[in-house]
């Protein structure tokens, strides 16, 4: 006798003594019905036997354990189940990749930006008067201290404070006509 005349209860309960021709016969009895199911809460055929793959898979790693009266309920009800997880983890997925998006577009454009603001206080500073140049770039670019510009430039430590004042009031009033106030 072919298992294809096995009621469910006696595919179960064959299936949970490790028979596989019980599975295989399960498998074949409910696959497209379950296929069906699936696609119509997906409406993607690749997702929908993915689906149907998992829930069989689990049907077949709990066959000892599965209390189940009505085969076709349960299957019906854990696919369902499935495509309700499987909607979730799709969800969480599409928000990682839109998270990770926005936080690189935005990273992006803030480079872009910071470029753009750079380039103009760069075009600033170039109109500057030379010592007063001088002292920005010393100052901002290389890091030194009023002393020690003062030092390099042969000049007193207030001379030096008096161009980089100066310097950086011209860069904000110009920051200004362009709704830019940073603070340098």
């Amino acid at each position: 006798m072919t298992m294809q005349h096995f009621s469910d209860s006696e595919l179960l309960t064959s299936m949970a003594r490790g028979d596989e021709a019980a599975f295989t016969e399960i498998y074949h009895r409910y696959w497209q019905q379950l296929l069906a199911i699936a696609w119509k809460h997906t409406y993607d055929e690749s997702s929908a036997k993915e689906i149907v793959q998992e829930v069989l898979i689990k049907l077949w790693d709990r066959r000892e354990s599965l209390e189940i009266r009505e085969l076709s309920h349960y299957l019906a009800t854990a696919i369902k189940f499935s495509v309700f997880k499987h909607y979730h983890q799709q969800q969480r997925r599409k928000n990682i990749l839109h998270s990770i998006f926005r936080s690189t577009h935005n990273a992006d454009e803030e480079k872009i930006y910071a470029r753009l603001l750079d380039d103009y206080i760069n075009g600033i500073v170039e109109k500057l008067p030379e010592k007063c140049r001088q002292v920005y770039k010393l100052s901002r670019v290389e890091g030194k201290s009023n002393q020690q510009i003062a030092g390099a430039m042969n000049i007193s430590e207030k001379t030096a404070e008096a161009h980089l004042t100066k310097a950086l009031r011209t860069i904000r009033l110009n920051l200004r006509h362009i709704n830019m106030l940073f603070f340098i």
